[in-house]
């Protein structure tokens, strides 16, 4: 497959130190392009990584004729405009989550030009360990699953940081929560209808500093999740079955190029004594999007995760901000 050719918008740190270095590593990804809002900046990132061009401003690389595709890692509040202005410019668009701020805002990428290809940059899908979890429940190992529990911190309180900056989408909810969203709609391969929420804000930043939250599935099947921007750095998800279930030992910040583990546990003895691990050889889920996003821009195979799915997960988002200063359930 002749590669796709890529260019960046933005030096945000996801993208310069975990994105763009994963599809660098790829034969059908080849980032040719970086901007920034000054020459200056995108250049340094540019030679820092080894990208040929750097231009210093977006438009200029939304013009760029030999682009193909776009990452957008810009801050929140651009993510829609930017994306609607790379895809008005003919370009396939790569866009960090949250792909918006509201449900409202980010159907509006259903404008887009025919035949341009959008898709929130969710990498844990595409990650090894993801799929062999989700394997697992197909195949009734840990009987049907009932529940999804999932842990999410970090301690980040940096006034300057785009995450503690309400105004242009800051918050955990929008930044982790959307990761327990996902994780809960990958493995029940189900939508919820109905959520609950209880949010702590940051009395300065105003930013959601601690939620956790509930959401219906219906059967009987729940997702519950806490997720913080201001307690010590955690994560893990655990998948409850009838019969058994799944822990997931590092499922979002999955080591770049470094094996990982998931453990399958029957609940024969308790302190994890029957359980059993499956490990995966050494991957990159940053490199693993980026050819499944340029696989379905060669029309090789279909886009996994369009529109519709973006929408969504901003649906629930929507619905957890509501609950919680509601206090009572919201439909989704």
């Amino acid at each position: 497959m002749e590669p796709v050719r890529w260019g960046i918008l933005s030096t945000a740190r996801i993208g310069r130190f975990k994105v763009v270095p994963g599809m660098m590593k790829s034969p059908l990804c080849k980032i040719v392009a970086v901007a920034s809002r000054s020459e200056a900046a995108a250049r340094e990132m540019a030679d820092e990584l080894g990208i040929p061009g750097a231009y210093g401003s977006y438009e200029a690389l939304l013009a760029a004729p030999d682009i193909e595709a776009v990452y957008n890692p810009l801050p929140n509040h651009l993510h829609v405009p930017m994306t609607l202005a790379a895809a008005r410019a003919g370009k396939h668009v790569l866009c960090e989550k949250p792909v918006a701020l509201t449900a409202g805002e980010a159907a509006q990428l259903r404008d887009a030009p025919p035949g341009i290809l959008i898709a929130e940059a969710f990498m844990v899908r595409h990650h090894p360990q993801w799929l062999a979890a989700r394997d697992l429940i197909r195949s009734g190992e840990i009987g049907e699953l009932r529940a999804v529990n999932v842990l999410f911190s970090y301690f980040n309180d940096d006034p300057a940081n785009v995450r503690n900056q309400a105004d242009i989408g800051g918050g955990g909810l929008y930044d982790i929560g959307c990761y327990a969203i996902v994780a809960a709609r990958f493995l029940f391969e189900a939508d919820p209808t109905r959520v609950v929420s209880m949010i702590d804000r940051d009395p300065v930043f105003r930013t959601d500093r601690l939620s956790s939250g509930l959401a219906d599935f219906g059967a009987g099947r729940h997702l519950a999740f806490t997720v913080s921007t201001q307690l010590v750095p955690y994560q893990r998800v655990q998948v409850l079955g009838t019969k058994g279930r799944i822990e997931i030992q590092i499922p979002f910040n999955a080591p770049q190029g470094e094996a990982t583990r998931i453990f399958v546990d029957g609940g024969a003895s308790l302190g994890d004594g029957s359980a059993r691990t499956v490990a995966f050889p050494p991957c990159d889920q940053y490199q693993l999007q980026g050819e499944a996003f340029s696989r379905a821009v060669r029309g090789e195979q279909p886009l996994g995760y369009g529109v519709d799915d973006a929408v969504m997960n901003m649906r629930i988002l929507d619905a957890l901000y509501r609950a919680g200063d509601s206090n009572l359930w919201e439909n989704v």
